[in-house]
């Protein structure tokens, strides 16, 4: 009898374990191309689609005035302008090579900024409320000082960027870093990990979720920072960028050309966010468990 009772616990503990064991495993699989297509490109795309039909049925239909929302085919042959010319990747690549290293450059200075006010108490209590009060101020409020302080120059451009982007990093990783629970820092000063090898083996890894979300905010703040900059600081030393374009519509009353400089804003935005930070964030979370399928 005792013999029958030791064998039902074994085979309980068994089932148990593997109960646990099958909860642990994370089934991850390689999602098949056509699969990614209809579920991650189609969507959009039939977004996308209907806004454009609704707004040539707008115009077809005569429910607006042309002279405010100009047809789809003026747009496009504001494209083809462009394009045959040879200035449209020119345009493009002005606004987000500037974007792209004023975003670097930003993330060079807002990281050790959040690690400075996440772990030192003193610092945050001095500076905590004047990064979350610069990230609510909107970023074209630094265009007129940037350029009394500097003139119609790249380094005004930056500047503004900068202001605008920084708090928003910094603020991200102070958020992630209050989230770590307790116990992995306490294990990894066990551990030996302390000091900067802490913060680099400990503290950025449990972080990286809430600091992610932060340079995703940071590079929208970027953007617009930028846009806001080009808009308002127009000169012909700076280049022709994609906020240069839109003041120049307006400025010329070319209502098909602010829609495309507007379109493309928007575009450049959508595709930063889905060729860099999108699969980034699939892959940190795919990494902990939380994607079981890419």
């Amino acid at each position: 009898m005792a013999s029958t009772d030791t064998k039902a616990k074994t085979d309980d503990l068994a089932g148990l374990e593997a109960g646990l064991d099958a909860l642990d495993a994370v089934e991850i699989r390689r999602t098949p191309v056509r699969e990614v297509l209809f579920r991650k490109v189609l969507p959009p795309v039939l977004a996308v689609t209907l806004v454009l039909a609704g707004w040539q049925v707008l115009v077809s239909a005569g429910v607006t005035d042309e002279a405010k929302l100009p047809p789809l085919s003026a747009v496009g042959d504001s494209l083809a302008d462009m394009w045959l010319k040879g200035t449209l990747f020119e345009v493009i690549w002005t606004s987000v090579s500037r974007g792209l290293l004023g975003f670097l450059l930003a993330l060079a200075i807002g990281t050790p900024l959040g690690l400075l006010v996440a772990r030192v108490r003193f610092v945050r209590a001095a500076i905590g409320p004047i990064l979350s009060g610069l990230q609510s101020l909107p970023s074209v409020a630094w265009v007129p000082p940037a350029v009394l302080w500097f003139g119609l120059n790249d380094a005004m451009m930056f500047t503004v960027i900068l202001l605008g982007a920084v708090p928003s990093i910094a603020n991200g990783l102070v958020a992630g870093v209050d989230q770590v629970p307790p116990l992995f820092l306490r294990a990894g000063r066990t551990l030996g990990a302390t000091g900067i090898r802490g913060v680099w083996h400990v503290v950025m890894p449990a972080a990286l979720p809430g600091y992610l979300a932060g340079l995703k905010q940071g590079w929208a703040f970027s953007w617009r920072s930028l846009m806001a900059a080009e808009i308002i600081a127009s000169s012909p030393d700076l280049g022709l960028g994609l906020g240069q374009l839109l003041e120049n519509g307006r400025n010329n009353i070319d209502l098909p050309g602010v829609f495309l400089a507007i379109i493309l804003i928007l575009v450049v935005g959508i595709a930063i966010d889905l060729l860099i930070f999108s699969p980034v964030e699939r892959w940190v979370l795919r990494s902990r468990g939380l994607l079981a399928r890419s």
